[in-house]
């Protein structure tokens, strides 16, 4: 029963809006599906990376978390802010050359989990909820959290694949669009320095 509320709680925190989705429905609408990939992949690994990290120093995070969580929120606070200039400004000038294409690579999306307030705070509470009190041995401990990673990987590439099958429905909406992503980024960014 805990497995099955785990997933739930992977799949509703993977496939909500939030950084890692809206830059990846950014990247396939404005440069290719390809884009999104990459970006999307490196997300997973990202993902996989701070999963571990939060199994291995459990204890430890959630001690010096609240510490280090206002630096975290400012951080990416400014991150999130800098993204959404980025694209609302490939707007203005009607040029996808002013959003840096390297930002849709396999090390921005691996970076962007460590900032990510959404994925670290997800990462501490699924790991101390669902896995280190039920299974105490690493091996018995590690296919969930591949199996976590996975599912953050796919719910990014979903984001991605919606952009590439609506993609000319938002090209005709292109400004519109990319101010509404900017927008999300915004609020998104509100909403990680207010909670």
């Amino acid at each position: 029963m805990l497995t099955i509320s785990m997933l739930i709680y992977a799949v509703v925190a993977s496939f909500t809006p939030g950084p890692n989705n809206i830059m990846a429905l950014f990247f396939s609408q404005n440069f290719n599906f390809k884009s999104s990939l990459r970006f999307s992949i490196g997300v997973g690994l990202g993902f996989l990376f701070l999963l571990l990290l939060s199994n291995i120093f459990n204890t430890t995070i959630h001690a010096v978390f609240p510490k280090i969580e206002l630096l975290m929120k400012i951080f990416a606070f400014i991150y999130l802010l800098y993204l959404a200039f980025k694209i609302s400004m490939s707007s203005i000038y009607r040029t996808k050359q002013t959003f840096n294409h390297k930002l849709s690579g396999l090390k921005s999306g691996v970076m962007l989990q460590f900032i990510n307030p959404k994925g670290i705070i997800y990462a501490l509470t699924v790991i101390s909820t669902f896995i280190t009190p039920v299974y105490t041995h690493w091996l018995e401990q590690l296919p969930f959290i591949i199996l976590l990673a996975v599912i953050g990987f796919f719910g990014t590439l979903s984001w991605g694949v919606l952009g590439t099958l609506f993609k000319s429905f938002i090209a005709k909406h292109e400004r519109l669009f990319n101010f509404v992503m900017a927008g999300l980024l915004v609020y998104v960014a509100l909403n990680i320095l207010m909670h």
